[in-house]
């Protein structure tokens, strides 16, 4: 095909547009409703583009019209040209005003209770204006169809291992340890040594064994040659967690960044106990081949000086 004759010229983003509504659709009627335009330029337009680039996009049928593996490839060009359009728009708008925008992020609750927070301040004290949204996805669940479907334009979680997403873009922030916790007015608080074994007796809030993160901590104790102890109290919920511990009648095991974080917000204490070396990797990930957004790239930016913040 030759791009300025048959393409270039001849194939608008109107085009795209109305091609887009129909598949979504399902029926060149339906679509021109949607777009509030007569049913014979809706048909029109499909046509004209089939003949332009001389395949069959859609195949009618007496329930409507199923679309073709060409026009299956060509949708896949139009999503990605209103993506980049959108980027585009979103940079004029942030060259304009760098103060202000929308970005949605995806996160689960345990980085709501970690490093979330404080990335989302430091960007809203540099950038007042940016209106910030986060969806609940959780990464270490396999939750990426937010991003995949573009409800949000980054994910933040603990990455899954192994890790085998072709189409999606890893950047670790940060590898982290876990601690032990406790309230800030437990008599534990108070020491200054304190082995993993002097806490077997404790009262314990943990995750459930049986979950990702409760194989992890139970993996902790026998490494430290100590059977997992029976929590009182097992969830999955970190905010029930912390809320428990930060009464000093409870101890856990959390994450270095939650511990760090939650001990300024809800008063916790990492206890100095050795704990083997059981790191946990916190990642960005975006969609390769999709341009992140100014903000989404002053998102990263300060995710990165949080996750440098905690591993100096």
């Amino acid at each position: 095909m030759d791009w300025s004759d048959r393409i270039g010229r001849r194939i608008k983003l109107r085009d795209l547009h109305v091609m887009l509504a129909v598949a979504e659709s399902g029926s060149m009627a339906k679509a021109s409703q949607k777009l509030a335009i007569s049913h014979p330029v809706v048909s029109k337009t499909i046509s004209d583009l089939e003949q332009t680039l001389g395949v069959k996009l859609f195949d009618r049928t007496s329930q409507g019209v199923e679309v073709t593996n060409c026009g299956a490839a060509l949708l896949k060009c139009g999503v990605n040209v209103f993506d980049e359009m959108r980027q585009g728009l979103k940079q004029i708008e942030f060259l304009t005003d760098p103060t202000s925008g929308e970005l949605a992020v995806g996160c689960s609750e345990i980085m709501n209770a970690g490093i979330m927070p404080a990335i989302c301040e430091r960007l809203l004290q540099q950038h007042p204006g940016v209106q910030l949204q986060v969806i609940h996805a959780d990464v270490a669940l396999l939750q990426f169809n937010p991003l995949r479907e573009r409800k949000v334009e980054l994910l933040v979680g603990r990455l899954p291992d192994p890790f085998v997403e072709d189409d999606l873009a890893v950047e670790l922030l940060l590898q982290e340890p876990f601690v032990a916790v406790a309230g800030v007015n437990s008599p534990w608080a108070r020491r200054r040594r304190v082995e993993l074994a002097d806490l077997m007796e404790e009262s314990w809030v943990l995750p459930p064994l049986d979950s990702t993160p409760g194989r992890i901590i139970s993996g902790i104790f026998v490494a430290s040659g100590l059977r997992s102890p029976r929590p009182e109290i097992a969830t999955l919920s970190i905010q029930l967690t912390t809320t428990l511990i930060a009464t000093s009648k409870f101890v856990g095991v959390l994450p270095n960044s939650v511990a760090q974080f939650s001990s300024r917000r809800v008063g916790l204490k990492i206890l100095p106990a050795k704990i083997p070396a059981t790191l946990d990797a916190i990642a960005i990930l975006t969609v390769k081949n999709r341009t992140p957004g100014p903000l989404a790239k002053l998102f990263i930016e300060h995710a990165r000086a949080v996750a440098k913040s905690l591993s100096t």
